[in-house]
């Protein structure tokens, strides 16, 4: 079984970041690390593998600047096989679905029976790269996955609803996204860290994928958030509860 796992290399959310002045996109950092998100849908990954045998893969997909690889070394860590990471600069301001083109090349490129992602990254939010990706690879599409297994060849999820759950099935190949807490990511041990140094890393542009960089989103403009109003002090002489009730009205509230 092949495995390809979508995963994001990230400014770090702890530290500081500042924004280019005249792109207005923030300027990302050498040492980028991996989105927390993702490490979800790798250890899924890793356990379908486990699952499968001998036989089975883990190859990494990303689209970000390389830098210095930190995010991508954690993954690897944790356990995956190889990362192919898509580093060109004609991609800064890349769409979604530019993004969705690139990875689905890439993923294509390398080949794959299953796909794991995330159901969005914390930098971008836009929730809609891995359904994009499945529809340019022509893969079925199970998102929102509690739960994962390979049952009889097929791929069965616990898919999350607002009522409970739903069962779904597909047959590889086949695209899923995971939830956070659909599993306990794993922590890379000293011997995991030591040999992500070793696994191979191969870094490829638009043109070795034959796609072009079309769709580039352009930030005109960025205003720094109005500072918060004071709010309205109400003294209770017993009528207090009154002016309580008369703001949420006037807030159309009830």
């Amino acid at each position: 079984m092949r495995i390809a796992v979508c995963v994001k290399q990230i400014p770090d959310p702890a530290a500081p970041y500042e924004l280019d002045p005249e792109t207005h996109f923030v300027v990302r950092p050498e040492d980028q690390v991996l989105d927390d998100t993702d490490r979800y849908g790798v250890e899924v990954a890793l356990q379908l593998a486990e699952a499968a045998g001998d036989d089975a893969s883990v190859t990494l997909v990303s689209m970000s600047p390389s830098g210095s690889l930190q995010g991508i070394r954690q993954a690897l860590a944790m356990g995956a096989d190889k990362a192919v990471i898509v580093d060109d600069a004609s991609l800064r301001g890349a769409d979604a679905l530019t993004t969705s083109r690139v990875i689905a090349a890439a993923i294509g490129r390398e080949g794959y029976d299953v796909v794991v992602a995330g159901t969005e990254s914390t930098d971008g939010y836009t929730g809609v790269v891995p359904q994009q990706i499945a529809e340019v690879l022509g893969a079925p599409s199970l998102t929102f996955a509690r739960k994962v297994e390979a049952v009889d060849g097929k791929i069965r999820i616990e898919r999350q609803t607002q009522a409970g759950y739903d069962v779904v099935e597909a047959a590889p190949p086949v695209l899923l996204t995971v939830t956070s807490g659909a599993v306990e990511p794993r922590y890379p041990t000293f011997k995991g860290i030591m040999q992500a140094k070793q696994k191979p890393i191969d870094t490829l542009t638009c043109t070795d994928l034959g796609v072009t960089a079309d769709n580039q989103q352009v930030i005109t403009s960025v205003d720094p958030v109005p500072a918060r109003q004071a709010g309205e002090i109400v003294e209770d002489e017993g009528e207090g509860h009154l002016r309580i009730v008369a703001m949420l009205e006037e807030a159309k509230v009830i």
